[in-house]
């Protein structure tokens, strides 16, 4: 079997697992964050286990692009930078925002997490840099491209003002969660995650690739239900929470 052949079949994989994800999600809530809870292996520091799980994808994909005939190809050298530009952040950059008190994460999660993340890199990385067909310049003009970068983008800003918000509430004082308002807030519990699968949904159109695909495909299954389940968890926990407001998508749902 070719490395072609077994890319296909493993994409495919990949995605029919992220369904079957996206549904057990529904009824198993990821314990991390405001859901931590035991049973899921020991727990250490947030900080260092968020960089333990989101570092291999960052190194993956780099050793990648690195190994590659293809690295001095400007739309390569583009897309290279997207990625750095969500991961260096996510993975070195955003544990240390996290409040010290933060609950701690579970290494069973931190392992599943690495593991999604090295098959993310290998998904992403190797057909867009070895396997797929060579992209040209003029794949900056092909609309797919533009329209992915701009939604790339927005999404990435809208996630990073989520985050910040979240991050300004906890530095304000107090030890508890509280209500977030304002920007986008005013419309849906969780503008953060709606951010990250924009960004990847434009990273998908840009690439144009099944690769690309699995990974918004996947963004979508573990983190649509934990939006809806968030929004639950507002409502339960705050009466005043405001009645207009969605879990994912303004006016919708």
């Amino acid at each position: 079997m070719s490395e072609l052949t077994f890319y296909h079949w493993l994409v495919i994989a990949w995605m029919a697992v992220a369904v079957c994800t996206f549904v057990a999600l529904f009824f198993i809530t990821a314990p991390y964050g405001r859901f931590t809870r035991k049973g899921w292996g020991p727990q250490m520091n947030p900080r260092w286990g968020w960089i333990l799980m989101e570092t291999p994808v960052l190194i993956g994909m780099l050793v990648l692009y690195g190994i590659s005939d293809r690295k001095a190809n400007p739309v390569y050298i583009v897309l290279i930078l997207f990625w750095v530009a969500h991961y260096v952040h996510r993975a070195l950059i955003y544990p240390f925002r996290l409040r010290p008190n933060r609950p701690s994460i579970n290494v069973g999660v931190i392992a599943m997490g690495a593991t999604f993340n090295i098959g993310n890199a290998y998904l992403n990385g190797r057909y867009l840099f070895s396997l797929g067909p060579v992209l040209h310049s003029s794949w900056f003009l092909d609309p797919r491209f533009i329209i992915g970068a701009i939604l790339f983008w927005c999404g990435y800003g809208l996630n990073q003002w989520a985050d910040q918000k979240l991050i300004n509430l906890r530095n304000n004082g107090g030890d508890g969660y509280k209500i977030p308002y304002g920007g986008p807030y005013r419309f849906i519990s969780c503008p953060n995650y709606l951010g990250e699968m924009i960004e990847w949904g434009g990273w998908a159109l840009a690439c144009w690739n099944l690769g690309a695909l699995a990974f918004l495909v996947w963004t979508v299954a573990n983190l649509a239900p934990r939006a809806f389940r968030t929004h639950r968890w507002y409502r339960e926990k705050f009466p005043d929470y405001p009645p207009r407001r969605k879990a994912l998508l303004p006016f919708i749902v």
